[in-house]
């Protein structure tokens, strides 16, 4: 029984790692979404900048303020590119996160079956032990009463 205690606390432990993956996983998930609307903000704000500088342009615009106008967006591009990058990478995190997940969760499965296996031989052995005895029980109230019937007093 002590060795079923120590796989108990095998498997707990492999549960704890299992779900300080899962936790990892949640966290990068979180990052990778953050990411993304960041991006969405990006790129959201691009195509306001764009509409106000197509009004404004209609009204005619000196050539300074268009080569400013193009740094500016030059910049916002720039960014976009960069959040890409990050976005690239944070997906590729929980990409890493989930296949952790994936192996944790196997192993703990695996530790499990091993364990109810070990358990199952157990009880069995257990159950073998009492059928055993409980035999050997009746086979001495068999003897007994066969010794009882051919016991004669002279």
């Amino acid at each position: 029984m002590a060795s079923l205690n120590s796989f108990d606390r095998v498997v707990e432990v492999q549960t704890m790692r299992r779900d300080d993956a899962l936790r990892a996983l949640g966290l990068a998930r979180q990052a990778q979404d953050h990411a993304e609307q960041q991006l969405r903000q990006l790129q959201d704000y691009t195509d306001e900048a764009e509409m106000r500088w197509k009004h404004r342009a209609s009204q005619g615009v000196t050539p300074q303020l268009l080569h400013h106008h193009r740094q500016f967006m030059g910049r916002i591009d720039e960014a976009i590119r960069f959040q890409d990058d990050v976005i690239n990478r944070l997906k590729g995190d929980v990409e890493h996160c989930e296949q952790t997940v994936l192996l944790a969760e196997r192993e703990l499965a695996s530790l499990s079956r091993f364990v109810e296996r070990k358990r199952m031989e157990q009880l069995q052995h257990l159950e073998r032990q009492e059928q055993k005895r409980n035999d050997e029980m009746a086979a001495n109230v068999h003897r007994r009463q066969q010794q009882a019937q051919n016991w004669r007093p002279q």
